[in-house]
């Protein structure tokens, strides 16, 4: 009796282990082949089929760092592709999360930590751009300048740099990385945004040559508006009255009656204003509301000139 039960405990010791080897062997082999096929997705391109596939694996083991990694890349392009900004929102919240989960595990040194807070900078400022209200911009600035630091290589670093500088208020930096952004690859938005920051340091001829570029060489009418803009700004400011006021007609003269002019209207009754011809002020600033009721500047110029 005692016989027979020693062997059937050996029988179901050596029963147990057995289906424990077969069940890690499984896993592994599962595992495995989850890994290749959510690499697979990635190396194809599919990144909702990368966000599928890494959310399974961390729905089994939430602290598998590949799939974190994925799900974290994944996320933000998703994001980035959405149209929907609630969606847009909270696939941009999980790849911060992920990211920064997988920056946990992730050595000093290690190979995908550079990658990882460049992703991080990227996400804060598409974070910071969809919240409207610049909280994320420094830490945009920080994974940015750590993933540099790290040996990171990326052409859009500068111009992200550049664009959370401006939203920060740090006008030089702004300045010093929107031009280094320029040597990699010119663009009318950059032309413009430099030119925008030599303004707020005012540098208002520095700013003037950047706009000179865009009137000759831009296409996109949203940028060459809003350089014109500028231009008129900055002759108003210089008590160039004439100059602006010529800035402002023309714009007028090639939209008028279009939203586009509204501003134009409330430009030309600053330059009567300038000029102690206050009727001729409030003539502008009606048209200007009359194309865009709710024009800021216009009802303030209105209600300040109606207190004198």
């Amino acid at each position: 009796m005692k016989r027979l039960l020693v062997v059937f405990l050996c029988a179901v010791i050596i029963s147990a282990l057995g289906f424990g080897i077969v069940m890690f062997i499984k896993s592994r082999t599962n595992a495995g082949v989850s890994l290749i096929s959510l690499r697979a997705k990635w190396r194809d391109g599919d990144y909702g089929g990368a966000y599928d596939i890494s959310g399974q694996l961390l729905y089994d083991r939430p602290f598998n760092h590949t799939a974190l990694l994925f799900r974290g890349y994944s996320s933000f392009y998703l994001a980035a592709a959405e149209n929907d900004t609630v969606q847009a929102q909270g696939l941009i919240d999980e790849a911060i999360a992920s990211l920064r989960q997988a920056l946990l595990f992730e050595k000093d040194g290690g190979k995908n930590l550079p990658r990882i807070e460049y992703m991080l900078g990227k996400s804060y400022f598409y974070k910071d751009f969809l919240s409207a209200y610049h909280y994320y911009a420094d830490l945009s600035v920080k994974y940015l300048q750590s993933a540099l630091s790290h040996g990171y290589k990326a052409d859009d670093i500068p111009e992200i740099l550049g664009l959370n500088y401006a939203a920060l208020g740090m006008t030089l930096e702004s300045i010093s990385s929107f031009s280094e952004a320029l040597l990699v690859r010119q663009s009318d938005l950059l032309l413009l945004s430099i030119a925008e920051q030599y303004h707020a340091a005012g540098q208002n001829q520095a700013a003037e040559q950047y706009l000179y570029r865009i009137s000759q060489e831009c296409k996109d009418e949203k940028i060459t508006l809003k350089s014109r803009y500028l231009l008129g700004d900055i002759y108003l400011e210089g008590e160039l009255l004439e100059n602006a006021e010529k800035e402002f007609r023309s714009i007028i003269d090639e939209y008028d009656g279009s939203e586009h002019a509204a501003d134009a209207y409330y430009g030309l009754g600053l330059v009567f204003e300038k000029q102690n011809e206050m009727a001729k002020a409030r003539s502008e600033w009606r048209k200007a509301l009359r194309i865009q009721s709710n024009h800021a500047g216009a009802l303030a110029a209105l209600k300040k000139s109606s207190e004198r």
